[in-house]
C-alpha cells in the first residue's frame, strides 16, 4: 500500500519517482533504523508518557533528516555510485536529477527539520547544529577514513540527547549510555551493509569498516552488538527499567545471533538481509521500553 501510494505520485508527476528514489522514501529501512533508537530516548525521557508535541517533532524530524541524509550522500557519491553495481542506476548517477536540484532539495529538507526544532527549546536548538554537521559530513568520510560507519553512528544517535533536552530540558549522564549503545549498534549493522559492496569498494578505493575489518568482520560486528546491549543494560539500570525492557534486549540478542549465523558464508545478499534484519532488533527494544512503562 505504501509503495502503491508513492507510485501514484509518479503518475501525477513523471519526475516524482526520481526524487522519491533520491530520498529513499521507497526504502523505509533507514527510517526504521533511525526511528527506533530515537523513540527509545523519547519514551525514556518522558518516563513512558512523552508529550505529543515532542513525539510528533521527532517522528517527523526522523523522516525529514533521513531523507536529507540520503540526498547529500548521493550528491557526495555521484561520481562513485556508477562504479558499484547496486547503485549504478541511482537518480544522480543516471542524470535524472541534477546536482543543483539535489542540493536545493537537501536545503529544503534541512530547513523544514530546523523549523521543527524551533518548537522545542534553546538547548535542543543548539544541539541540532551538531546533528546537521554530522549528517552533512558523513557521506564524505569514506574518502578519508576507514571509519565512516562511526560518523554515521554518531549522526544516527544525535536525536537521542536532543530528545531528552526537548522533553525535560536536561541531559542526564545516563543518556550518553543510550547514545554510545546506538553508535555501536549502527557501526555493526552498517558494516553488514558495507559488506554487500566490499568487492566494488576495494576496486575503486572507497573506505569502510567492512574493508578495514577484513576476515574478522562478523566477529567484530557481533562484538559491537554485544557491547551495545551491555550499554543498554547499564542505561536500563540507571533509568530503573524492568523486566520487559530486558526481555526486549534478549529478543534483540536473538536477532544478532541469527544475523551472525546467517552470514557465515559472507554472501553479499545474506549480509544485506542481516542489515535489514536489524530493524527487528530496534523494534523489540522499543516494544520492551513501552511495555515496561505501561505495565509496571
Amino acid at each position: 500500500m505504501y509503495l502503491s501510494l508513492l507510485k501514484s505520485l509518479n503518475r501525477l508527476n513523471p519526475r516524482a519517482w526520481d526524487f522519491i528514489q533520491l530520498t529513499r522514501i521507497d526504502k523505509p529501512i533507514g527510517i526504521y533504523l533511525l526511528l527506533w533508537p530515537t523513540l527509545w530516548a523519547v519514551w525514556i525521557a518522558g518516563k513512558g508518557s512523552p508529550s505529543l508535541s515532542t513525539l510528533l517533532i521527532f517522528v517527523v524530524g526522523v523522516f525529514l533528516m533521513r531523507a536529507a541524509g540520503c540526498v547529500i550522500n548521493d550528491f557526495a557519491d555521484r561520481k562513485v555510485d556508477g562504479h558499484v553495481k547496486r547503485t549504478e542506476q541511482r537518480p544522480l548517477v543516471s542524470g535524472r536529477v541534477t546536482s543543483k536540484e539535489a542540493l536545493v532539495l537537501f536545503a529544503v529538507l534541512v530547513t523544514l527539520s530546523f523549523v521543527l526544532v524551533l518548537f522545542t527549546n534553546a538547548t535542543t536548538i543548539w544541539l541540532s547544529f551538531g546533528g546537521l554537521a554530522l549528517a552533512a559530513c558523513y557521506p564524505f568520510m569514506k574518502r578519508y577514513t576507514y571509519y565512516p560507519q562511526v560518523v554515521l553512528g554518531a549522526a544516527f544517535s544525535w536525536g537521542m540527547p536532543m530528545a531528552f533536552t526537548a522533553e525535560t530540558g536536561e541531559l542526564p549522564a545516563a543518556a550518553w549510555l543510550l547514545y554510545i549503545a546506538n553508535l555501536l549498534w549502527t557501526v555493526g549493522y552498517d558494516t553488514y551493509y558495507a559488506m554487500t559492496d566490499r568487492e566494488d569498494d576495494l576496486k575503486i578505493g572507497v573506505k569502510s569498516t567492512a574493508v578495514l575489518f577484513g576476515d574478522a568482520d562478523r566477529v567484530i560486528i557481533l562484538t559491537l552488538q554485544c557491547l551495545a546491549l551491555f550499554c543498554l543494560m547499564l542505561a536500563g539500570t540507571r533509568f530503573e527499567l524492568g523486566l520487559y525492557f530486558f526481555i526486549g534486549l534478549l529478543v534483540a540478542a536473538g536477532c544478532f545471533g541469527w544475523e551472525f549465523w546467517s552470514t557465515r558464508d559472507k554472501d553479499p545478499q545474506a549480509c544485506f538481509r542481516a542489515f535489514l534484519h536489524n530493524h527487528w532488533a530496534g523494534l523489540a527494544i522499543f516494544v520492551g521500553i513501552v511495555m515496561d512503562y505501561a505495565l509496571r
